[in-house]
């Protein structure tokens, strides 16, 4: 089988906050590979969400070299109109915060605005705005204000917002933040259509129930901002002194008897199940269906 081609690649990178000696990342390196579904993991601080925001050009490395598209990520590259163009139109956020990220009077012009900043004619845009809005089952929002609607829905006007460009590669920063379980449901099997349509999901969280749902591979980062595991999901979740020591289970201490009783607890659905293309299955388009946005694939990072 070839080898699956890399579109993130971090060596030995490192992050200090900005004027300070305080760490949020040490010495990473990994790869993310074209189509993987890949879950970022660990407790509250231990520099999922700066990965992040370091795969998506928002914060760039203290040290080590960061390539995205076989090309150094930098600053200084992402400042050039065609290579901001390029990196944008294929890398699609979503915050954990849905705030920090809708900003349009409505829903409509939230989910046009990246379409119009890869300078699609407008039919395009507009055809892309409908169809998403349906595949999302949010028409009826499209002329409300989006600081008027629930924690649910707000996340699927950020999902929308970010499909309409149709990236290649979907990041999401504790997607599962602030959902009601029927939410919860359908983002888990939304994210599922969309690795199965061949997108690279890369999803930040320490939610093991929805990482067991959707991630193929698992990336563990400890407290000390370091990589201390990166496998299969199976693999991941049935190390208990693994998930202990990244704090992503507990202990539970207890007396019966005059004897001291320990048994740990994570919080995992603990099964898959097995799912039919349902309506957002059989309406999601694959990567390949709508046109080139970036023009030429000759870039520079």
């Amino acid at each position: 089988m070839p080898a699956k081609e890399p579109l993130f690649e971090l060596e030995q990178i490192s992050y200090r906050y900005a004027g300070t000696s305080v760490p949020a990342l040490e010495n990473v390196t990994l790869r993310i590979c074209r189509g993987e579904s890949v879950a970022i993991v660990g407790s509250n601080g231990c520099g999922k969400s700066t990965v992040l925001h370091l795969l998506n050009g928002l914060l760039f490395p203290t040290s080590g070299v960061l390539r995205a598209y076989g090309e150094t990520l930098t600053e200084e590259g992402l400042a050039r109109e065609s290579v901001a163009k390029f990196f944008r139109s294929r890398v699609g956020f979503v915050f954990q915060h849905t705030e920090a990220q809708l900003f349009c009077p409505t829903v409509w012009d939230e989910v046009c605005f990246g379409p119009l900043q890869l300078d699609l004619p407008s039919e395009e845009v507009r055809k892309r705005a409908a169809e998403v809005l349906r595949l999302l089952g949010i028409e009826s929002l499209k002329d409300r204000a989006p600081f008027l609607l629930s924690g649910g829905e707000k996340k699927k006007v950020a999902l929308a917002s970010v499909i309409s460009m149709n990236p290649e590669v979907l990041l999401l920063d504790e997607p599962e933040s602030s959902l009601d379980a029927r939410t919860q449901a359908w983002l888990i099997e939304f994210l599922r259509i969309l690795h199965q349509s061949g997108k690279t999901i890369v999803a930040a969280s320490h939610d093991l129930s929805m990482i067991d749902e959707v991630a193929t591979r698992i990336i563990v980062l400890d407290e000390s901002h370091r990589l201390i595991a990166d496998g299969e999901t199976d693999e991941i979740l049935m190390n208990e002194d693994l998930l202990l020591k990244a704090n992503l289970m507990h202990e539970h201490i207890h007396h019966h008897g005059g004897e001291v009783h320990r048994h740990v607890h994570r919080h995992i659905l603990g099964h898959r199940h097995s799912h039919d293309r349902s309506e957002i299955g059989r309406n999601i388009r694959s990567p390949k269906t709508w046109d080139n946005v970036s023009g030429s694939d000759t870039h520079e990072i």
